[in-house]
C-alpha cells in the first residue's frame, strides 16, 4: 500500500501552527546562529576575494594561454545546474498534477533562487573588467552596436535572465497566501503590516484564488521550459566551438540531464538535514524522500547514458583529437577528476535501486553528497582536460588552481548559506496553502 503523502496526524490546524511556529513563535536556537555565523565567515572569504580580485585582476586564478576558462566557469556551470532542479520538482510536477511536490517545492524553490544569485556572480566576475558587463545587454550603444547575436555568452545573458525573473515570480507568488496566513497569525503590529504588504490585501476569497491559480500555472508553464533551454545554452557555449571533447551536439540534452541530477541532489542534501532540525516529518514524509531519490537515480543514468554515447561516438567517430581526448581523461594529468566524476556520479548512484537505501536520510545525504562532488569534478575534467591540449602542441599548459580559486568557490557558499538561513528564518519553508488544500481533498475523497 502507497505510504499517503502527509501524515495522518497532519491536519489544517496543525500545518498552520507548525509552520508559522517556526517563523513566529519559535525563537531562532543556538545551531540557527552558529550556522548562520560560520556562513557569514565564509561571505566574508568571498568579499576579500572579489576585493583583491578587483585589485589586482584575474591574473590571481591559475587562468593561463590556452585554459582561459578556469574555475569561474566550471563553478557557474556548476551552481547554474543545482538550480534547475528546483524548478523541475516545482514547474514540471505541477504541471503533470504531482501532488507529493507539494511539501518541498518552496524549498527548492528558493534553492533555484539562491543558486542562481551565485551562479550569476560568476561571468561577472570572469570578465575581468565587471565594470563593462553591460555590453552583455542587448541595446544600442553609443557607437551604434549591437552584441554579437550568435555569440553563446549573449544567448547566456537571455537564458539566465528570464530564468531568473520566472523563478522569482514563481517563488513570490506561490508564498502569497502564506504571507496572509502571517499576516493574520502574528501579534506584532510591524510584522502584521509588513506582510500585509507583502501579500498585496489578499483575502482569501474564490476571486483571489481564480486569479491566483490561473497565474501560477501560467507562469509553470513558462518556467518549464527554461529547465531545457537554460542549460542547453550553457552545453552550447562549448558545442558551438571547435575545441576537442566539446565539440558534440550531445552536449545540450546532456549539460540538461546532469543539472536536473546535480540539482536533485543539492536538494536532498540540505533538505534531509533540515527535515530532522524542525521536525517535518509529518510534512515531509518518507515518500517525498524516496520519490526524489528515484528521480536522482533516473536522471544519474541518463547522464550515464551520455558518457557511454559520448565515449562510443568518438570510437565511431574515428577523429584522432577526440580520441586521443579520451586515452587522455584516463591516463593524463587530470585523470584523478575524472576517476573522481566516475566515482561519484555513476558508481555511487548505483545502491538507490535498492528500497532499504531509498529509504534511509542518512544513506541519500551521503549519496547527495558525492554527486555535488562528482558534478563539479566532471565539470572540472570537462573544461580543464579539453583547454589544455588543443590542436598546437606547443601550446599546450597545464592548469593549476590558486588560492584565490578555492576562496573564491567556497565564499559562494558562504553567500549561498546565508540567504537559505535568513530564509528558513523568517520565511515558512512549505506551502501552508497547497498542503492544506491537499488534505482538503483528502479528507472529501
Amino acid at each position: 500500500m502507497n505510504e499517503p503523502i502527509i501524515s495522518p496526524r497532519e491536519s489544517y490546524i496543525s500545518v498552520t501552527d507548525q509552520i508559522t511556529g517556526i517563523v513566529l513563535k519559535r525563537p531562532a536556537s543556538w545551531g540557527w546562529w552558529i550556522g548562520f555565523a560560520f556562513s557569514f565567515m565564509l561571505l566574508s572569504v568571498l568579499g576579500a576575494s572579489l576585493f583583491w580580485l578587483f585589485y589586482k585582476g584575474v591574473g590571481i586564478w591559475g587562468i593561463n594561454v590556452p585554459v582561459a576558462w578556469g574555475t569561474a566557469i566550471i563553478n557557474y556551470v556548476w551552481w547554474i545546474e543545482i538550480a534547475q532542479g528546483g524548478t523541475f520538482i516545482s514547474a514540471v510536477l505541477l504541471l503533470f498534477h504531482q501532488e507529493w511536490r507539494t511539501s518541498v517545492n518552496r524549498f527548492t524553490e528558493a534553492v533555484t533562487l539562491f543558486a542562481l544569485v551565485c551562479a550569476g556572480l560568476f561571468p561577472l566576475i570572469h570578465m575581468g573588467r565587471p565594470q563593462y558587463a553591460f555590453f552583455l545587454a542587448p541595446y544600442p550603444n553609443s557607437l551604434g552596436m549591437w552584441p554579437q547575436f550568435l555569440s553563446p555568452l549573449v544567448w547566456d545573458f537571455f537564458a539566465v535572465s528570464i530564468y531568473a525573473t520566472v523563478s522569482i515570480l514563481f517563488w513570490y507568488l506561490g508564498m502569497i497566501p502564506d504571507l496572509a496566513t502571517l499576516r493574520d497569525t502574528t501579534d506584532h503590529k510591524y510584522l502584521r503590516r509588513l506582510y500585509a504588504i507583502l501579500c498585496f490585501g489578499w483575502r482569501n476569497s474564490g476571486r483571489h484564488w481564480h486569479h491566483y491559480e490561473t497565474t501560477y500555472r501560467v507562469i509553470a508553464a513558462l518556467a518549464a521550459p527554461l529547465v531545457i533551454s537554460v542549460h542547453s545554452i550553457v552545453g552550447l557555449d562549448f558545442a558551438y566551438t571547435i575545441v576537442p571533447g566539446w565539440h558534440s551536439t550531445i552536449f545540450p540534452p546532456f549539460f540538461v540531464a546532469g543539472a536536473i541530477f546535480s540539482g536533485f541532489a543539492m536538494v536532498l542534501t540540505l533538505l534531509v538535514p533540515i527535515r530532522a532540525v524542525y521536525g517535518l516529518h509529518g510534512l515531509i514524509t518518507m515518500r517525498h524522500i524516496e520519490n526524489m531519490a528515484k528521480l536522482m537515480l533516473t536522471m544519474g543514468m541518463f547522464v550515464l547514458f551520455g558518457h557511454c554515447s559520448e565515449y562510443f561516438m568518438t570510437w565511431y567517430g574515428g577523429d584522432i583529437y577526440e580520441q586521443y581526448r579520451v586515452i587522455h581523461s584516463a591516463i593524463g594529468p587530470y585523470a584523478s577528476a575524472f576517476y573522481i566524476s566516475m566515482a561519484c556520479t555513476a558508481l555511487a548512484i548505483q545502491p538507490l535501486w535498492f528500497q532499504r537505501v531509498r529509504r534511509s536520510p542518512l544513506l541519500l545525504f551521503v549519496i547527495a553528497i558525492l554527486v555535488n562532488i562528482g558534478m563539479w569534478a566532471e565539470r572540472f575534467f570537462n573544461i580543464v582536460a579539453s583547454l589544455h591540449t588543443d590542436y598546437l602542441p606547443s601550446s599546450w599548459h597545464i592548469y593549476h588552481t590558486t588560492f584565490w580559486d578555492w576562496s573564491t568557490y567556497i565564499g559562494t557558499f558562504g553567500l549561498f548559506l546565508s540567504l537559505l538561513f535568513l530564509f528558513v528564518r523568517f520565511l515558512p519553508i512549505v506551502s501552508m496553502a497547497e498542503v492544506r488544500h491537499l488534505i482538503n481533498r483528502s479528507g472529501t475523497e
